[in-house]
């Protein structure tokens, strides 16, 4: 008996001093910025909230069907060939004419716009997951460059602290090489605790309007929510981004379920040249906070895009669908809506504007 409580009260400090102490679960917010917080009509008991009420299905018997589909063996959840990669090639126009972006996989982009560079979401770890030892693995293994390649990063844009967008150990590569980070309310406490000088943190609420060097960035709603920790659920904000600059209007949808902001961001500061919009990692059962590839669609004609890069698909298992079943479904109801969809293979630039953008089927190859 007291062995068995030597060794209970042994793992349970162990789980203490690892939520404490372990730098990847992130920094913990000050009683300066929840006072802060409270100025937001987005906060309320301690909590970022959506605009509209989101629900999402934590019955008995939802709980026991996603068990059920845990447990079931489908091979099509991952792809059981290597994914194609095209080598990353710089192509800084310091004139600003062309706008292009380049997708890594997942939600994780470089945005090249007005002679600037710029990472979206830069996630670049090998799993989506505090101990990625543990965690779903890269469907490409690697990535189509080296962290110390990269050049210069004028800005890094995160949507959101998750760890599928937001990964401790690709921060600490990248932070030296960034010279400014514009991030939702609260997530800057995390880029704090990895070393990123609070200086070059910049924090926004929605619908909040800022100025980057020529560039004007707006942080905009999404139906999502935030956390890292087992008790910080909700204590940041998460949000989508309106980048425009003089060659390209873009917008960046985050994580999101489908809702009426997307109207209201199309209203207010649409059309947009390129929409990045979620379209992966979706179920039924949580809807609400990820869209289905058809609401992706929709939401793309809501902010009236003309050119859709579907994002957050073809990097990690994190739902119950076959791997590429997101991009099959959006460009099947694009087709229906007559919506032009940019699908290129990991590393592939896409010229935003100029003339068709990539549309080879490659994800058939991966099956």
């Amino acid at each position: 008996m007291l062995t068995a409580i030597i060794v209970l009260a042994t793992l349970l400090l162990a789980i203490v001093l690892v939520l404490k102490f372990y730098p990847a679960l992130g920094g913990v917010l000050t009683k300066e910025q929840l006072a802060a917080f409270s100025r937001s009509a987005h906060y309320r008991d301690g909590k970022f909230k959506n605009l509209s009420t989101t629900v999402m299905d934590n019955s008995a018997s939802s709980i026991f069907s996603m068990l059920r589909d845990y447990m079931r063996t489908n091979p099509n959840r991952r792809p059981q060939a290597k994914l194609p990669l095209q080598q990353l090639q710089f192509g800084r126009d310091d004139k600003g004419e062309q706008a292009r972006v380049t997708w890594f996989g997942h939600s994780a982009m470089l945005l090249e716009l007005d002679g600037k560079h710029i990472l979206l979401d830069p996630m670049f770890g090998q799993a989506p997951s505090p101990f990625p030892f543990f965690g779903n693995k890269r469907y490409s293994g690697k990535l189509p460059f080296e962290i110390a390649e990269l050049p210069q990063i004028d800005a890094v844009v995160l949507s959101h602290d998750h760890y599928d967008h937001l990964d401790y150990d690709s921060i600490l590569k990248l932070k030296n090489k960034v010279r400014r980070f514009i991030v939702p309310l609260g997530v800057g406490s995390h880029l704090e605790r990895w070393g990123v000088e609070k200086s070059i943190i910049t924090e926004h609420d929605w619908w909040e309007e800022l100025e980057f060097e020529g560039l004007r960035l707006a942080a905009a709603p999404a139906q999502h929510f935030s956390g890292r920790n087992l008790n910080n659920r909700d204590s940041t904000l998460w949000c989508s981004w309106v980048i425009t600059g003089r060659a390209a209007n873009i917008y960046f949808s985050g994580d999101s379920g489908y809702g009426a902001h997307f109207k209201e961001i199309g209203e207010k500061y649409g059309p947009f040249d390129l929409t990045l919009m979620e379209c992966g990692q979706y179920d039924p059962r949580w809807s609400s906070i990820h869209m289905m590839p058809e609401e992706t669609v929709q939401a793309h004609v809501d902010v009236k895009g003309k050119t859709l890069l579907p994002i957050h698909w073809g990097a990690f298992t994190l739902s119950f669908h076959d791997w590429n079943d997101p991009v099959e479904r959006v460009t099947k109801a694009a087709k229906q809506l007559n919506v032009q969809v940019a699908t290129p293979i990991i590393g592939e630039p896409v010229s935003v504007g100029a003339g068709r953008p990539p549309s080879s089927i490659w994800w058939k190859t991966a099956q």
